[in-house]
């Protein structure tokens, strides 16, 4: 079973950002790391391939510069390959734009599954996988805390505020994973150094027949208000009065 897991490629939030002051956007200049979020349908998608007895796992990124740390990190992790798109045409990129490439760069692979995560940590649409999925008119399961394949079917226990649901779906089909489907393993030393030879196959927009569109445009940025200082009440036997007048002009009560 041949897996294609869509990753992004994140500036480190251990390191505070900075915006671009020409775009407003985030810097994203030098070394990216993977998106925490996006470790879990790589192990979940290694999972699969191995309880299918074969296959391989493929990594899509759009990332700019040619950058492929964080895609190094997965594949020592144990992917196959990788696809990463970078073109600076794609600078600003809506997340349309953003699922047009990375369906393009898919429909090559012809997998048999497509694992994404829920959202990325430094974007949080969440509407990319439905995208995909509609630009690939294949069936989208999303937020799956358990994923099984029997079959041609994939089955999954979504998760809802409720609990689950127990959903399935004919293969193809895109699936996003949720942050706690499974326990990203860590890359051992000889999976480190077997990613620096892996393949990482690079394409730009045209190589995929896309035409980026005006992309996003952030107008401004300002500061967040300071948060104020909250009013001190001191209890002098009386106190749950004051709580109880401001709650009531909160209208709390």
């Amino acid at each position: 079973m041949n897996v294609v897991v869509c990753v992004k490629q994140i500036p480190d939030p251990a390191i505070p950002g900075q915006l671009d002051p020409q775009s407003n956007f985030l810097k994203r200049e030098g070394k990216l790391i993977l998106d925490d979020s996006d470790a879990y349908g790589v192990e979940m998608a290694l999972q699969l391939v191995d309880a299918a007895g074969g296959g391989e796992v493929t990594l899509v990124s759009m990332a700019p510069n040619n950058e492929a740390s964080g895609l190094r990190t997965a594949l020592a992790m144990g992917a196959a390959k990788a696809v990463l798109i970078s073109d600076p045409a794609l600078a600003g990129a809506d997340a349309l734009t953003t699922a047009k490439v990375l369906a393009g760069a898919i429909d090559r692979v012809k997998p048999d599954l497509v694992l994404t995560a829920t959202e990325a940590t430094d974007g949080y649409t969440g509407t990319l996988p439905e995208q995909i999925a509609g630009i690939l008119d294949l069936p989208s399961i999303t937020f799956a805390k358990k994923i099984e394949i029997v079959g041609a079917t994939v089955k999954v226990d979504r998760q809802t505020e409720a609990g689950y649901d127990e959903v399935e779906a004919p293969m193809p089909a895109v699936v996003s994973v949720t942050a706690g489907v499974v326990e990203p393993r860590y890359p051992s030393f000889k999976g480190i150094m077997a990613a620096k030879s892996k393949p990482v196959d690079e394409l730009t927009a045209a190589d995929l027949g896309v035409t980026p569109g005006a992309g996003q445009q952030i107008v401004s940025v300002i500061a967040a208000e300071a948060r104020q200082a909250g009013e001190i009440i001191e209890d002098d036997g009386e106190g749950y009065l004051k709580i109880i007048e401001f709650l009531e002009q909160q209208k709390v009560l």
